[in-house]
């Protein structure tokens, strides 16, 4: 696997369906809700996606009205998801709202917008990586 200027992230088990997400010096545990078999101890990997799609819109706004001398003041994002009825689990749609500062001109929305629908995770999920799947035996 060759990429450029990667961080590792490592998953370990903990109990249950609890598993501890670590990269570079940040810890986030995920969990399942009671009602799947967990302990609702944190996120769903599928709400930490949905989630990542959030901040990264937030994030991407953010450079924007600074770039442009606007206020990030009242900036925040709310993300909604609808998961597939069909067999192939997966989530079929995400609702992103952008929440802008007051007095925002239409002109400026529009080039808003325009940025956000290309944030590094939007463009991720539209331009699908590979993904290589390794199985190593656990070192005793």
């Amino acid at each position: 696997m060759t990429a450029t200027a990667t961080v590792p992230v490592e998953v370990t088990y903990e109990s249950g369906e609890e598993y501890v997400v670590r990269m570079r010096d940040h810890h986030v545990h995920t969990d399942q809700p009671q009602e799947s078999g967990g302990h609702d101890l944190g996120p769903t990997p599928v709400e930490l996606l949905v989630a990542s799609m959030a901040a990264c819109t937030a994030f991407y706004a953010g450079r924007f009205l600074d770039r442009h001398g606007e206020s990030r003041r009242g900036l925040a994002v709310t993300a909604r998801y609808r998961t597939a009825s069909d067999p192939l689990a997966r989530v079929a749609e995400v609702c992103l709202a952008v929440r802008v500062p007051a007095g925002l001109s239409e002109r400026r929305k529009t080039a808003l917008l325009a940025v956000v629908q290309h944030c590094t995770v939007h463009n991720t999920l539209r331009h699908a990586p590979e993904i290589v799947i390794e199985l190593n035996e656990v070192q005793s």
